[in-house]
């Protein structure tokens, strides 16, 4: 895979109108700990987003990384001015969930669960660190496309979330909002950069194929040390969740594909627009559960 070096002069003007971020601390208490079903009893639910949960301060970091040695690349000129801001304040998010995440993986940890995930992401980025920086930031593009996918879900469909009660329904849906306020960040950078259309098919393809591989590894682990992989009941859980009203495969497959879209822009998709008022709304209606850091 290959891509021009040249940068983007219409993503740095879009770059330079860009809004600043808004970096917020999470005000919940997860010391007391949670249930190990904590989805409403829904074993294969809570498993599924526990693993989720297990992968996101790896690979946070590695966003995190990613984006920070590729903005060492942008000429310095004033173009390029905004996007650098927001590459900051991109990273302060992220830096913000790892730490939540963190926590959260302590009481999996507590109630005995093997986290895998997180050493199959060292490893992987480990090999990405050997690549050139453009490699690294086409798979955080990817990744920030499938996470923004999923966190616009967690918005828009009551039934993810379901009965998981006060506290998780706020961790996860404050995260869903700021991965959809900055799920351009990484793609904009990616195409000031100079990076090719292949360049970001090819990485959006592997992503896609070790994310499902990876959830759906360590959801069986989960399963496995919860005891209820072999219940009958947690087919029907799993069934319900991915293939049933509102389910993952029905609503996410369509805003996966588009990303392959030679043309595509986070923020000129089609529910683009949406999903940034679901995020403003929740954050707006939830003001009291973060505090502002910047």
């Amino acid at each position: 895979m290959t891509h021009p070096s040249r940068p983007d002069p219409e993503v740095a003007a879009r770059a330079d109108r860009a809004l600043r971020l808004t970096i917020r601390k999470l005000e919940i208490d997860l010391s007391r700990g949670f249930p190990r079903r904590w989805h409403g009893g829904d074993a294969f639910r809570s498993q599924f987003f526990n693993a989720l949960s297990m992968s996101f301060p790896v690979g946070e970091q590695f966003f995190i990384d990613s984006v920070r040695e590729a903005a060492r690349r942008l000429p310095d000129t004033p173009e390029h001015a905004a996007l650098r801001d927001t590459v900051q304040d991109f990273i302060g998010q992220e830096a913000t969930h790892r730490r939540i995440h963190g926590l959260f993986n302590e009481e999996l940890a507590r109630q005995g669960l093997d986290n895998r995930w997180q050493d199959w992401a060292k490893r992987r980025a480990e090999r990405a660190r050997r690549l050139p920086p453009l490699h690294a930031l086409a798979a955080t593009c990817a990744y920030e496309h499938l996470t923004a996918v999923l966190a616009d879900g967690t918005l828009r469909y009551p039934r993810w979330l379901g009965d998981s009660g006060p506290t998780m329904q706020t961790l996860w849906r404050w995260h869903a909002a700021e991965e959809t306020e900055h799920r351009s960040v990484a793609f904009d950078l990616f195409r000031a950069l100079g990076g090719s259309h292949r360049l970001r098919i090819g990485w959006y393809l592997y992503v896609l194929a070790t994310f499902a591989a990876d959830s759906g590894r360590q959801t069986w682990i989960n399963l496995r040390g919860d005891a209820s992989l072999a219940r009958p009941r947690t087919l029907r859980e799993a069934a319900s969740l991915l293939l049933g009203r509102d389910g993952l495969v029905w609503r996410c497959a369509a805003p996966l594909a588009r990303y392959l879209r030679r043309g595509f822009h986070p923020d000129a998709d089609r529910d683009a627009a949406s999903a940034m008022a679901l995020a403003r709304r929740w954050l707006a209606d939830n003001a009291a559960s973060y505090r502002v850091v910047r």
